[in-house]
């Protein structure tokens, strides 16, 4: 049985906010398993850091379970030459927010 998404593929997950106030998370990582529409992933967790008003990366990877068919999701596939420990946020001027791995690869994030 083939699946859309494939083991070793690196994604960036976008948590959606359920109410106002919900964490605003991001994960972004590599699929180690996947099953019945749910994915092992390892990687990094981005979270709001609302005193500075940015992402800001967990210090140590750590493997999640993401629900990949979950309307509380937005899935990014991310190419194989990205470097997932190298990620970071960039902030532009207007409010655009760029996810990038510092080289030549960037995704612009509007749904926050």
């Amino acid at each position: 049985m083939s699946s859309i998404l494939n083991i070793g593929e690196k994604i960036h997950v976008i948590h959606r906010q359920q109410y106002e106030g919900d964490a605003r998370r991001h994960f972004v990582g590599t699929i180690k398993a996947f099953d019945m529409g749910i994915a092992r992933v390892h990687g990094y967790l981005f979270a709001m850091d609302n005193k500075l008003n940015q992402f800001v990366r967990r210090t140590y990877p750590r493997t999640r379970l993401i629900p990949l068919t979950s309307a509380g999701v937005v899935i990014n596939v991310i190419p194989d030459e990205v470097e997932i420990s190298n990620i970071t946020y960039q902030y532009k001027v207007g409010g655009d927010t760029i996810v990038t791995d510092g080289g030549e690869w960037y995704l612009e994030v509007t749904h926050l």
